[in-house]
């Protein structure tokens, strides 16, 4: 599931339908339930990505400095010499590891969107209350 998904899910799970408050506020634990696995979801993805990224950061640094397989070089040969002082301009060039760190980013973005969602329906029971409290006070009870 994208981002841009979860976001048009949750435009059509938070709005609140003014004529049911009741019903509104029992949906409350469904739609917490329903985020709360998504949020899980998300972070294991997260870490596994982030375990992923650090492996090949791994790599790619034996790859630089010299220190992978012969067998690595045979397939991708690398015959430049570098400083030790310069292998992390290398690492921080790499197309993979630009690709892996964008990876975590977007699905970092997630996590923190779904927290955010879970705020939101976590505060929902005080906005249903204050709904509630309105229409008394517009129709003069008190």
């Amino acid at each position: 599931m994208t981002l841009e998904e979860l976001q048009e899910l949750a435009d059509k799970d938070l709005k609140i339908n003014d004529t049911e408050l009741d019903l509104e506020s029992l949906k409350i634990p469904q739609l917490h339930n329903k985020y709360s696995k998504f949020h899980t979801k998300f972070i294991n993805l997260l870490k596994k990505t982030e375990n992923e990224r650090d492996r090949l950061v791994r790599e790619k640094w034996e790859y630089y400095t010299g220190k992978s397989a012969p067998s690595v070089y045979q397939v991708k040969p690398f015959n430049l010499k570098i400083l030790k002082q310069d292998v992390d301009k290398y690492l921080k060039s790499d197309e993979d590891i630009i690709r892996i760190d964008q990876k975590v980013t977007y699905i970092q973005s997630i996590v923190d969107y779904l927290d955010k969602t879970i705020r939101i329906i976590t505060n929902r029971t005080f906005q249903i209350k204050n709904a509630i409290e309105w229409r008394k006070f517009t129709s003069g009870v008190i």
